[in-house]
């Protein structure tokens, strides 16, 4: 069967014209609306979008001049500056259906006209319209790509458990198309655990594409997701496709969401309930296909207590919340992230093989890592740069807090261990006290102080 494209619209005061060229394209295109009346152009393209506008020059009985055709056509492409427009003219206006051209149409047709001629220049168009929209979502695309090339996303490090735990989520929700909250502070990797979901997933052989809801201004947030059309504000000077329906069919990761304003936030729970976007300046609706991919460091819980977060749009974004943990509780996994930065930054830097000495390994682990990986990184690469011998010494990583920090962390360490016994042991004796003040050898009294340090119930 014969695959069907383009979404035309006619506008013609002729009857037998809409007929004819209804019958001529009804097995060529997907779609053909009829427009007797030019009035009512404005209140159409405002609600729909097509591939191609066919327009009459002449709507008035006995006038033949062409103005009114030129009028509408103006009109046309002040509404949608990238409507692909075909002026119908009666034989011998050569000269008028030029001009219209200068003006902004794409191509005329003249009465009495040529079936077959007629069918080709209409779907010609299709494709270039179709090519032109296309275009401009690879563009965009495009700009994403560049971003990305020049930004360093590594396989992910690690195998401490808190990574396990990450690692084991990340497997279970790629294949679904579930909303996803990842949450952590910043440096732990939340862009990088939204790309390893999109790689896994059913949508991994379409665009990725990221927003950073925190880097933009509240006033160009919406333009931004959703797209403009010309003229819906001082600068925009064409129409404009948003990130939404640019990354439609692959994954949408909003960094940041806890940035989002809360006119905004309403906006983007309508869209995610409807699958449906407005561009800023249109009423005209855009049905987009995106899995979407939210992180914030923020405590957005918090947030939605204090009236700063939308609650319906939190349970929206959070079907699945994946925890990103800090650097600073995942243990071993330290020292395998400063091995792998240590090899990249020596080749980068030309140094040759490098290791680093057991005290500085002490010091990487104990150290807090308040800006996490992407701390450790810098860090390392500081390292490597400015030390002239082959083993790196905790001199090396200028780590001032790592000493005091190793104590805090010992102590904290050992409360750890003293909090999984009496745990093991309450779940031993089913909760009874005595016998777990008995089999710890310590006095209930003890127990009790023990019991409200490690908050347990």
């Amino acid at each position: 069967m014969k695959t069907k494209a383009g979404k035309i619209l006619v506008v013609d005061d002729n009857d037998y014209v809409l007929k004819t060229i209804h019958q001529l394209l009804k097995y060529e295109c997907e779609t053909i609306h009829t427009l007797k009346n030019p009035n009512q152009i404005h209140s159409i393209l405002s609600k729909e979008g097509y591939d191609v506008i066919l327009l009459d020059m002449n709507f008035k009985a006995g006038v033949n001049t062409g103005n009114e055709g030129l009028f509408w056509l103006s009109e046309i492409l002040k509404l949608d500056g990238n409507a692909l427009i075909i002026m119908i003219t009666a034989y011998g206006d050569i000269e008028l259906a030029v001009k219209a051209i200068k003006n902004g149409a794409t191509d005329f047709i003249t009465k009495p006209w040529d079936a077959e001629k007629f069918i080709t220049t209409v779907l010609n168009a299709v494709k270039i319209s179709q090519s032109k929209r296309k275009n401009e979502i690879l563009e965009i695309r495009q700009e994403q790509l560049n971003k990305d090339i020049n930004k360093p996303f590594e396989n992910f490090i690690g195998t401490s458990e808190k990574m396990k735990e990450v690692f084991s989520l990340i497997d279970k929700v790629s294949k679904t198309d579930a909303n996803i909250l990842i949450l952590g502070e910043n440096g732990t990797g939340k862009e990088l655990i939204a790309r390893e979901i999109h790689k896994r997933s059913e949508r991994a052989n379409e665009i990725f594409m990221t927003v950073d809801i925190a880097s933009m201004s509240e006033s160009i947030i919406e333009s931004e997701l959703f797209g403009y059309v010309k003229g819906a504000f001082t600068d925009a000077k064409e129409d404009r496709i948003g990130r939404f329906e640019s990354a439609s069919g692959g994954t949408l990761f909003l960094d940041e969401i806890g940035n989002l304003p809360l006119s905004m936030q309403t906006k983007l729970l309508t869209v995610l309930q409807n699958r449906i976007i407005y561009k800023v300046g249109s009423s005209k609706e855009i049905p987009i296909d995106v899995r979407i991919i939210c992180a914030t460091n923020n405590k957005i819980e918090k947030m939605v207590e204090q009236g700063q977060f939308r609650e319906d749009l939190f349970y929206r974004i959070n079907t699945i919340q994946i925890q990103s943990p800090p650097l600073r509780e995942r243990g071993s996994d330290i020292l395998e992230l400063a091995q792998f930065y240590l090899e990249k930054f020596a080749d980068k830097y030309n140094k040759g093989k490098l290791k680093i000495s057991k005290e500085a390994q002490t010091e990487l682990l104990y150290y807090p890592w308040k800006g996490n990986v992407r701390e450790l990184m810098h860090t390392v690469e500081k390292a490597v740069i400015l030390s002239d011998k082959p083993e790196l010494t905790s001199i090396d990583f200028y780590l001032k807090s790592a000493q005091s920090n190793r104590i805090e962390n010992k102590s904290n360490k050992l409360d750890d261990v003293e909090k999984r016994i009496i745990l093991e042991v309450l779940e031993k004796h089913k909760g009874n006290l005595t016998k777990t003040a008995n089999e710890l050898d310590i006095s209930r009294t003890t127990l009790y102080l023990k019991l409200k340090k490690y908050d347990i119930q």
